[in-house]
């Protein structure tokens, strides 16, 4: 298997399905406060990594045909055709490389009363 073959390989098109943001890294309490209005939407989640603090918005993208191939190869964005496989989902879970993971309000909650003493005061 090599990068250029790898794609054909994965079967989930895991790359195609979210999208990610990077967001200043959340210092005080109404920062933490704006990120749990965040995940509490549906398929949005919060990461934290080596390369920092990120929004996690998992929803596919709409070109990806039900066989996981890109429906606009040919014409598809610059970030698309930019992107690297050489760290990707179909080597690891990525999860497992997160520092920090919090996929709903409940799991953000629980760390930001361990963080913040007085989080209710």
């Amino acid at each position: 298997m090599t990068p250029e073959t790898k794609c054909g390989f994965c079967t989930a098109s895991k790359c195609c399905t979210y999208i990610t943001h990077q967001i200043d890294g959340p210092r005080s309490k109404a920062e933490f406060d704006y990120l749990l209005w965040q995940v509490s939407h549906e398929r949005v989640a919060v990461f934290k990594d080596d390369d920092g603090w990120f929004l996690l918005i998992n929803n596919p993208c709409t070109h990806l045909l039900p066989d996981g191939r890109c429906g606009i190869y040919a014409t598809r964005p610059q970030i698309c055709r930019e992107h690297s496989n050489d760290n990707c989902e179909f080597d690891a879970n990525m999860e497992e490389e997160f520092e920090l993971y919090f996929d709903s309000y409940e799991a953000l909650l629980r760390y930001c009363k361990k963080r913040f003493k007085r989080w209710g005061a």
